[in-house]
C-alpha cells in the first residue's frame, strides 16, 4: 500500500519533468505469433499502441522468477488505473510451460490476464526473440536467463532494460512507462 503510494505520487512528478533524456532506440520487436496462457494465438501487433514491458520466466524456476514475477505484479498494481500498459512474460520452458500451466501461474500470482500475457510457442521462435531481439539470453534448455525487464514503445521498439536486481529497477520502470506514455514513443 505504501508502495502504492509512493509511486502514485511519483508518476505525475515525473510526466511534469521537462529535462528528461530521450529514449534510446535498442531495436524493433518484429512480429510474432505465440500461444498465450488461454490457449489462443497472440499477435505481437496487438501491442501496437501500448507501451508494454518484457521479462522471460519459467513456472517451475525456484531462483529469481518468483521475485521478477512480484515485481511484474507490483508493475501492474502501480499502473492499475492509470495507464494502458501491457505486460509480457514468455517462457523460457516451452516443453513445460503449456497455457494450461500459464494460465495457473497466472491465477497463482494475480495477473490480470487482460493486460498481463503469459506467451509459450516453438522453441526456436522463443530463442529467436530472447537472443536476436530483446538480446537477453537462450531459449535452449538451460533454463538459464537474464533477470532483466524490457521497455518497449507503442511501436515495438525496444526502449530500456532496468536488472531486477538494482533496488531502484522498478522506480526507474515506472517513471520511464509514464514518460513514453506521455510520448509518441
Amino acid at each position: 500500500m505504501r508502495r502504492t503510494l509512493f509511486f502514485a505520487l511519483l508518476l505525475p512528478l515525473a510526466a511534469c519533468h521537462q529535462s528528461a533524456p530521450a529514449f534510446d532506440d535498442f531495436g524493433l520487436v518484429p512480429p510474432f505469433v505465440l500461444t498465450a496462457q488461454n490457449g489462443q494465438s497472440f499477435d505481437a501487433t496487438s501491442l501496437d499502441g501500448h507501451v508494454w514491458v518484457a521479462d522471460f520466466i519459467y513456472t517451475s524456476c525456484a531462483g529469481v522468477c518468483p521475485r521478477m514475477t512480484s515485481q511484474m505484479h507490483e508493475v501492474q498494481t502501480a499502473l492499475k488505473q492509470q495507464s494502458d500498459v501491457q505486460l509480457v512474460s514468455f517462457t523460457v520452458d516451452p516443453a513445460n510451460d503449456t497455457p494450461p500451466r500459464l494460465a495457473e501461474y497466472a491465477r497463482e500470482n494475480g495477473a490480470n490476464t487482460a493486460v498481463w500475457h503469459f506467451l509459450t510457442g516453438p522453441q526456436p521462435a522463443l530463442q529467436n526473440l530472447d537472443r536476436n531481439v530483446f538480446k537477453l539470453g537462450n531459449v535452449d534448455g538451460s533454463m538459464q536467463h537474464s533477470s532483466r525487464f524490457v521497455l518497449c514503445d507503442q511501436r515495438r521498439h525496444i526502449r530500456g532494460y532496468y536488472d531486477t536486481s538494482e533496488s531502484d529497477a522498478i522506480t526507474r520502470l515506472l517513471v520511464d512507462i509514464q514518460r513514453l506514455e506521455g510520448s509518441k514513443g
